[in-house]
Order: C-alpha cells, then structure tokens, then sequence
C-alpha cells in the first residue's frame, strides 16, 4: 500500500512537471505566434512596434508642441546644458525615426531634437500649406520659437531636402545657429548628373505621367529606392517591403504634392542661392556613390562657403545615415567639438 501512494506521488509529481512545462511552452508561443501573424499579416505594425521599442531603448520620448493651431511632433533626449543642443530634420518622405541609426552612437548626455518635418508623419498636413523650401523654413523656425531651443544657440543637421531646408534657415536666422551639418543636401546645381536626374528628365518629358522613384507603391518599386538611395545593398524580406509599402501608401498624395514643391523652380536650387548668406561654420558629409544628389554638389558648396569642411564617405549612396551611421555621428561630434574649442581658445571632449 505503502508503495502504491508513493508511486501515485511521483506520478502527480511527474504531471506537474509536464503541466510547467506545458504552460511555460505556451507562454513562450504566444508572443511567437503573434510575431509571425504580424510579420505575415501585419508587417505594418510590426514596423512602427520597432521604432517604439528602439527609441524607447535609446532613451528618446515623443512629444507634441502646438503653435497657433498647428501642431508638431518631435522626439528628444536629454537636456540642454553646456553643450550645444542638436536639431535633426530628416529627408523627403521619412520621419524622425530615420535619425534612431545615428542618435544611437551619440553621447546620451547630449540634447538631441528629432522633429517630424512639416506634414509628415505626426506634424500637422492641411491642404493649404506652404511645402516649399521657404514655407518649410518658417515652419520650423515656428517649432524652434515653440520648444525655446533657440534660447541658446544650436547645432542643426539636415539631410537631403532637411538639408536644402537647414541651409536656407541658417542663411534666414543666423544668430539661431552655432554651427551646421548638412548631409547629401538637395537645393544644389550640381554639375555631374546622376541616376535621379536621369529618371526626373523622364517625368518632366511625360508631364509626371510615369512612376516617381522615391514614392514607391509596391515591394518591388520600394526594393528599387533602396538600390537607388543605398549603395550599401540591404537584403529585406519581402514581408518587410511590403510592410514599408503600407505604412507609406496613405500618404503618397501628399508626397507627391511635397515633392512637386520642392523640385518647383521656387525651391529647386534655394540651398545654393542662400548659401552667400550662411556665417555659421558648415560641414558637409557627403556618400561618394550618392545616386540622387552627385556628390559633385559638395565642392560647390565649398567653393561658396568658405572654410566649409567636407567629408566624403567611401561605398555609400544617399542614405548617409542609415549606411554610415557611427561613422556619421562621428564626423558631427568632431566638428562641434572642433567648433566649441576654436571658440573657446581650450580644447574640450564630450
């Protein structure tokens, strides 16, 4: 009898274990099974899932700063303090989150400010807004005056059309800005041709009838801006591309309508017809296989500004930040650094 009760123990025993590990397996599978439905069914949200948990890593905090009815969306961190604060404004058709890549390899100390440019992502859109160049400017000086970062001066950094867009407000309020990156930045006459030109040449001639490369509406189209933006080829899955397409197709009205502004002639060449007007000290950091903007467009640039610094980066394209990201962070941190002891007359780090 004895013996009967202590093998219905070990059996009881031996249930629980199987029912622990029963419960620990499904507790493992269920956030599994909902990765692959979102990854299969919902790429979409699987995307924006990923930027939350990485500026939530980072340490970043999405905030929101109204002015007169319009509204900003932004994401920051740290504090201003000794060192200069940093404004980031990204490219066409991205968002803040771009910069993630880049804000990773930056002291956490620093006062970092990732702005949504005006319309996109979760900045205020109206139909009646100026998205030219110049109405961009005075949008973001709006989001300066909003947040007090102009209290002190700043360092801004702009890539592409948020380079267009920073070189034309440090010319427009230079007692804003101590100094200045501008990334690949549009608005230049850039003397070489690239792919882009190519294919821009092919729109005008049929009256913006054929596909615009950078606002894609398939995965395949979207695989065909990473080639042509990246020199760096990046393998992403088919789900992924797709996911992209989604997250984008709601708004590629409202791109189209951006981008018809800023290739206008009121805001094609703005960057290089201000640039007589900058006296903040400039660099620029330019990828040398750039397929959109010819890197031909930082020795203008140079020429016109003078004691610009130029930094050209071996086997990357457009997408400066997200092919050279550590190399990029660098590259500013040296320059600010650089700045702040010439200014100073003492040599200081961060």
């Amino acid at each position: 009898m004895k013996i009967f009760w202590i093998f219905r123990a070990a059996m009881a025993a031996e249930l629980d274990v199987v029912n622990l590990f029963f419960v620990a397996g499904a507790t493992l599978a269920i956030p599994i099974l909902a990765f692959l439905a979102s990854f299969l069914l919902w790429p979409s949200v699987l995307i924006k899932v990923y930027y939350w948990y990485w500026r939530r890593t980072l340490g970043l905090q999405v905030r929101y700063a109204d002015c007169g009815g319009y509204r900003f969306c932004y994401s920051y961190r740290g504090k201003p303090g000794m060192r200069p604060s940093i404004l980031m404004l990204h490219g066409f058709s991205a968002h803040k989150d771009m910069w993630l890549t880049v804000v990773k390899y930056l002291p956490k100390h620093l006062h970092i400010v990732c702005v949504d440019m005006p319309g996109h992502e979760g900045t205020t859109r109206t139909t009646t807004e100026d998205y030219s160049i110049q109405g961009q400017v005075r949008r973001i000086h709006q989001f300066v005056g909003s947040i007090h970062l102009n209290r002190k001066v700043f360092h801004l950094v702009g890539t592409s059309m948020g380079g267009n867009v920073a070189g034309v407000y440090a010319a427009c309020y230079p007692s804003e800005i101590c100094s200045m990156t501008l990334i690949c930045p549009d608005g230049i006459k850039h003397p070489c041709e690239t792919k882009f030109d190519n294919h821009l040449q092919d729109l005008e001639q049929s009256n913006f009838t054929l596909n615009i490369p950078l606002i894609p509406t398939t995965p395949d189209e979207m695989e065909d801006m990473f080639r042509l933006c990246s020199h760096v080829r990046f393998k992403i899955p088919q789900q992924i591309l797709q996911g992209l397409v989604d997250v984008r197709e709601p708004h590629n009205a409202f791109y189209e309508e951006v981008f018809m502004e800023i290739i206008g002639e009121k805001s094609r060449y703005a960057l290089q017809e201000h640039l007589h007007l900058i006296t903040s000290p400039l660099q620029v950091i330019w990828g040398k296989q750039d397929q959109v903007v010819d890197v031909s467009g930082a020795t203008v640039i140079a020429e016109l500004v003078p004691g610009c610094r130029v930094d050209l980066l071996d086997n990357c394209g457009h997408s400066v930040v997200m092919e050279k990201p550590c190399r990029t962070a660098k590259l500013i941190l040296e320059f600010i650094i650089l700045q702040q002891n010439a200014r100073s007359g003492t040599k200081k780090s961060f």
